[in-house]
């Protein structure tokens, strides 16, 4: 009877609590959301700058191969405004590019508002409960190379044995989750309000942390890209791991 017991209390502490789950799929809509339309906004001007401006006549940093506006601007010869050639210069677009992708914007910004509410919700409860503690933060004696190298092994060992739902975690979850509950989730708000003038209107400051609005565009795009990814290789766990188990347990807790 007693190992009964200690076994349906240890079945109930791995449990995903009920905000844990509720956050989790606010989170999880509100980011489908914000990829979908994210792209569809990036494809109109698929380049990528670094200070405060950024526009067709400059050379960016990086082009992102999506959509029909991809290596699609063509320039006449640039003509100088005052006569010297190393002066300012103007030039004429010679084909008009795609654009559409005022539904998107309006539909990302709403987005960003029900990530926020899912983010903050689940850091203060997480704080507040020591969930954060318990479950994401590594501890220092987790961190050694012999328990990262048994993890990564373990992970890489097919066909994987199917894993029960919920803390406690591995390293290797614990480091990822860590990272994108607490680093890329802010960071990709943070970045985004600084893309709106409206707010940097108010909040000049974050166009002093980012470095001006193409900046926090550009580590906007590298954390969503690395977004993408966690939630690619969170996918394929939960595939490999037992689907309809893990499904459950975040839905109904069981």
């Amino acid at each position: 009877m007693g190992q009964a017991q200690e076994a349906a209390g240890e079945m109930l502490a791995r449990r995903h609590r009920p905000w844990v789950r509720l956050t989790h799929w606010l989170i999880a809509l509100a980011v489908l959301v914000l990829i979908y339309s994210g792209v569809a906004i990036l494809m109109v001007h698929p380049r990528l700058y670094w200070g405060a401006v950024g526009n067709d006549l400059m050379k960016p940093i990086f082009e992102v191969p999506v959509g029909p506006n991809y290596h699609a601007m063509r320039w006449s010869p640039a003509t100088p405004f005052f006569g010297p050639a190393d002066g300012p210069a103007t030039a004429d677009r010679l084909a008009e590019p795609w654009n559409g992708n005022g539904w998107a914007r309006s539909m990302h910004f709403l987005a960003a508002w029900a990530f926020l509410l899912g983010l903050a919700v689940y850091l203060a409860l997480g704080m507040l409960t020591g969930h954060a503690r318990r479950a994401l933060l590594p501890r220092r004696e987790e961190l050694t190379a012999s328990n990262l190298g048994q993890d990564i092994k373990a992970h890489l060992r097919l066909p994987m044995p199917a894993a029960l739902p919920g803390p406690p975690y591995a390293i290797l979850q614990k480091l990822a989750y860590a990272m994108v509950a607490f680093v890329a989730l802010p960071l990709m708000f943070l970045t985004g309000i600084t893309m709106s003038p409206a707010i940097t209107a108010g909040y000049p400051v974050l166009l002093d942390v980012f470095g001006g609005a193409q900046s926090a565009r550009t580590i906007h795009f590298f954390t969503f890209s690395f977004l993408a990814l966690f939630l690619l290789v969170h996918l394929v766990m939960i595939v490999l791991t037992g689907p309809l188990r893990q499904l459950r347990a975040m839905t109904l807790g069981a």
